[in-house]
């Protein structure tokens, strides 16, 4: 007689919030592991990135989004709205981030989307370290009344304070099943990706506030050689005056960038890494949906 497949609890979470509230630093969090980039700015993520928490009896597939946004101005940003939406439709859980302040038009917007598509949520709020205990509180009861919150947990993802309350908090409410991934599986996602999402982090933190939103980044080649791989990116630019900016005077910005994700792409790898960066204009790129299919930005 077959034996029976393994029952465990297991099933998708979906991380939303606003801009910068700290889901991606949630999800290394939780993992302990760098698969989100994450910087000051917001909006750094642009599409949704799998990662897999497995344990001898539970399996959580988290989804950490882009963030949300209440004006959509290219393509780009609808595609990234639409896969929020598509996340809270299709996940067993929804963690639901906000910041320790009243809520604004986003938190009001994703509220609306959970009633519509009536979603087990809980709500993390974030970054309680900056704020006194008192001030907590109220919002706890803010949120109670907006929405059917099966938990609401006050947290530090940057300081690694109430995850385990959040692991302890999902893990009641997933239902059981089988695994969805192997064991060994973090992500769905390529290297390829992780290292296009490494130098992407790069020109978020070297350049200035608009340059790093102008710019995507594709790997356009990748040669597995006996002592390194050879990794040829090619960094896309809307403007030939951003084309000069993210080079540098003599090249010495995009040497700096090179330098600093290659050091992070050779620890991801653990290989030996010659990182080769061209730079090339793509006139407005965020709005061309041929060319965000291309680049993995629509699925």
């Amino acid at each position: 007689m077959a034996s029976e497949l393994r029952k465990i609890k297991a099933g998708i979470v979906g991380i939303i919030g606003r801009p910068n509230v700290g889901k991606s630093t949630l999800l290394n969090q939780i993992l302990k592991a760098r698969i989100s980039i994450v910087t000051p700015k917001p909006q750094t993520t642009r599409v949704p990135i799998l990662g897999i928490l497995s344990e001898p009896d539970y399996q959580i597939v988290f989804m950490d989004t882009p963030g949300m946004l209440d004006k959509t101005k290219y393509e780009l940003h609808k595609q990234m709205v639409k896969s929020i939406d598509t996340i809270i439709r299709d996940s067993d859980l929804i963690l639901f981030m906000v910041p320790p302040r009243d809520p604004g038009d986003i938190e009001n917007m994703i509220i609306e989307r959970l009633k519509n598509n009536s979603r087990k949520s809980i709500l993390l709020i974030n970054k309680v370290d900056t704020v006194k205990k008192e001030e907590v509180l109220p919002l706890i009861d803010m949120y109670s009344k907006k929405y059917d919150f099966i938990e609401i947990i006050p947290i530090s993802a940057s300081k690694g304070d109430g995850i385990d309350r959040v692991i302890s908090a999902i893990i009641k409410s997933l239902p059981e099943g089988e695994p969805l991934y192997s064991d060994d599986v973090l992500s769905d996602r390529t290297e390829r990706f992780f290292v296009a999402e490494i130098i992407r982090e790069k020109i978020f933190l070297f350049y200035g506030e608009e340059i790093p939103y102008s710019t995507a980044v594709e790997i356009d080649e990748w040669r597995e050689e006996e002592k390194l791989i050879y990794i040829k990116a090619i960094i896309y630019v809307e403007k030939s005056s951003q084309k000069a900016v993210i080079i540098g005077q003599k090249g010495a910005k995009i040497k700096n960038v090179g330098i600093s994700a290659r050091k992070d792409i050779e620890n991801f790898l653990k290989k030996k890494v010659y990182l080769d960066l061209w730079v090339k204009q793509r006139e407005g790129w965020r709005q061309d949906r041929a060319f965000l299919k291309e680049i993995g930005y629509i699925s």
